[in-house]
């Protein structure tokens, strides 16, 4: 292997080191998650995907229509990639998966534990109610989602070394009590801090007590909470975007080129005309070699999903050196290109940390704020007032 996670200065706690010197664009590692899910709101919108992996279960023609709210015919269908004869149900309760392999490996991993019994959605299940309560907690943009806890629960219920799972489970929770609280509290927004109460007892009725009696407290419960809030990894699928990158390595001429590119220009136009940014099948997962990476606003990898699947890609963005600890950031590329300041505060904010990072450093003796951000705050105040 061309990493190993071990004791990280930087962050008082462990960290992912290069054991040689990687180029920029190298795939340092691949691996699956523990757990994924697709958000609820996401689903509820009709953005299918495969109930395990997240692989899309459209078309790209498909996917196209339905982004755009018209009939769309794309060019080249032989670049999709869905293959729609693979596709597998639950025979139970019929969720929907990319594969006979997938199904097979959600109902050995979790799915036994929880499948509804059931082809009919059941308002009453009590995973429908926690579905619901969820949904109206959390609206879009979603950020997490309840059910990687509830998937969680049942991985390590379904285990065939519960002991090691809880063990694994119990790596990634290493905040104290105050601190859970106030990231299950920061999850749900300010608005629905109280109804964690329902949230809890939804959760309780709807999975089986023996063997994880501790995370099913109300105090184990918000440490999940924050767990998801820290360390889960965002991911995206979509049968469009497999396409377009398809069609970028068709043997075809430039004047084809040219009036492929401008097809696809303008069909991006009328998707986002039609759902604005919300182009993706979008979910969670979490992830054991990628949670020990750790934050830098000047990181030197990246996670990327490019086999259109829950499995995560950390790629390296620059040249790192042997030995050199693995940086990814956790902030997105808006927030990452303002103040050391502003960088600091959401960091402290969102993970409970005071970043000092080598460009945090370096920018020591800037300014709290930049100009930019003075403006927005002056803004703010006035529109207050």
């Amino acid at each position: 292997m061309s990493y190993e996670v071990r004791y990280s200065d930087s962050a008082k706690g462990r960290g992912l080191f290069s054991k040689t010197k990687l180029l920029c664009d190298t795939t340092i590692l691949e691996e699956d998650p523990l757990v994924s899910c697709q958000f609820q709101w996401n689903a509820a919108y009709q953005y299918l995907a495969c109930d395990h992996c997240l692989r899309p279960l459209e078309t790209a023609q498909e996917n196209a229509t339905r982004l755009t709210g018209k009939m769309v015919e794309l060019p080249h269908p032989e670049c999709c990639c869905t293959d729609k004869s693979r596709f597998s149900s639950c025979p139970s309760c019929g969720l929907q998966y990319c594969s006979t392999e997938c199904r097979e490996e959600a109902y050995n991993q979790y799915h036994r534990i929880l499948c509804t019994q059931t082809t009919d959605k059941n308002s009453s299940h009590p995973l429908e109610q926690l579905n619901e309560a969820w949904k109206q907690l959390h609206y879009p943009p979603e950020t997490s989602t309840i059910f990687l806890v509830v998937r969680l629960l049942a991985r390590i219920l379904q285990a065939p070394n519960r002991e090691a799972a809880i063990a694994q489970t119990l790596q990634f929770c290493h905040h104290t009590v105050n601190e859970d609280a106030d990231l299950a509290h920061k999850l749900l927004g300010e608005k629905f801090a109280g109804q964690l109460s329902l949230l809890h007892n939804l959760l309780v009725a709807a999975v089986p007590h023996e063997g994880i009696e501790q995370f099913l407290t109300f105090e184990g419960f918000q440490s999940l909470l924050a767990l998801i809030g820290t360390n889960g990894q965002g991911l995206g699928t979509s049968a469009i975007s497999q396409w377009v990158k398809n069609t970028g390595t068709l043997p075809i001429s430039q004047e084809e080129r040219e009036n492929l590119d401008s097809f696809v220009d303008n069909l991006y136009i009328q998707m986002d005309s039609n759902v604005g940014e919300f182009l993706n099948n979008e979910g969670v997962a979490l992830y054991a070699l990628q949670s020990a990476c750790n934050h830098s606003c000047s990181p030197n990898a990246e996670p990327r999903f490019e086999h259109n699947n829950h499995r995560l890609s950390l790629v390296a963005t620059r040249d790192i050196e042997e030995g050199e600890e693995i940086f990814i950031s956790y902030l997105d590329e808006c927030i990452l290109g303002r103040s050391r300041h502003s960088r600091r505060k959401e960091l402290v904010s969102n993970y409970l940390f005071e970043c000092h990072c080598s460009k945090c450093e370096a920018e020591a003796d800037e300014p709290d704020v930049t100009s930019e951000e003075d403006d927005d705050a002056e803004e703010s105040m006035e529109d207050s007032s």
